[in-house]
């Protein structure tokens, strides 16, 4: 008798569900009214291309339609979950590099050093990065990978947040929220973040803690835009 697992872990199952999320998510989108915070962040964005784009885990979901037209690429991890995530990604026309980070200073795990080469070798090219930056169980602490990503790539870090009024948030390790149509979204970019080449340790530990703190106020205030209903300047 086949288990639940292994049905799961089937490519029809995994690409069934990739294909519903993306069209599921593509519902949400439209149906939301968006409001860009600042305004300009296109401008802001467009002199530093391609760039880094650092989202938390659990609220990225939406991040697909935020690139305009703009080549991009996605970290998603190598676990039967990341399979139907990059389905989704792809289905949104965004490619995804498989791997993911891991705990403490690890790029040997989970396929690290090969998609670490890949997204250098990706923002060489001219695509946008776009991937969660803290460690896999550890909420809202950024990992040094992205970090040192900057790094070796010399693109700036820009934190980015999506947040909608209407959501169930899931009480699970990284808080993730499940946004739903017929609502308010708010898209916030925070401060971005440029490691210098010759960064030290205390330096790269200096851009970490940085790129932490900008993220969480994205965050904050993308949450206080769709919970508040602010005005700000909405999608046309």
């Amino acid at each position: 008798m086949l288990s639940f697992k292994r049905i799961g872990e089937s490519r029809w199952v995994q690409t069934a569900a990739g294909l519903a999320a993306a069209e599921y998510l593509r519902l949400v989108w439209k149906t939301n009214r968006v409001i860009f915070d600042p305004p300009d962040i296109y401008d802001r964005i467009e002199p530093e291309l391609p760039v880094i784009l650092a989202m938390w885990h659990g609220q990225h979901f939406l991040v697909p339609f935020v690139r305009r037209n703009y080549p991009g690429k996605v970290l998603v991890s190598r676990h039967r979950d990341g399979e139907i995530n990059a389905i989704a990604a792809e289905r949104l026309g965004v490619e995804a590099i498989r791997g993911s980070g891991d705990h403490g200073r690890r790029f040997d795990r989970k396929g690290g050093v090969s998609a670490f080469m890949q997204m250098i070798s990706a923002l060489e090219q001219g695509y946008t990065m776009a991937l969660t930056a803290d460690v896999p169980k550890v909420s809202r602490v950024v990992g040094r990978g992205i970090i040192m990503l900057a790094k070796q790539s010399g693109r700036s870090i820009f934190p980015g947040a999506v947040a909608t009024s209407r959501r169930i948030e899931l009480k699970n390790w990284d808080r993730s929220a499940i946004n739903l149509p017929f609502g308010r979204a708010a898209v916030v970019l925070g401060e971005s973040v440029r490691v210098p080449k010759d960064a030290d340790e205390t330096m790269l530990e200096t851009c970490r803690l940085r790129l932490q703190e900008s993220m969480n106020a994205a965050t904050t205030r993308a949450y206080a835009l769709v919970d508040r209903g602010q005005a700000g300047s909405s999608r046309g």
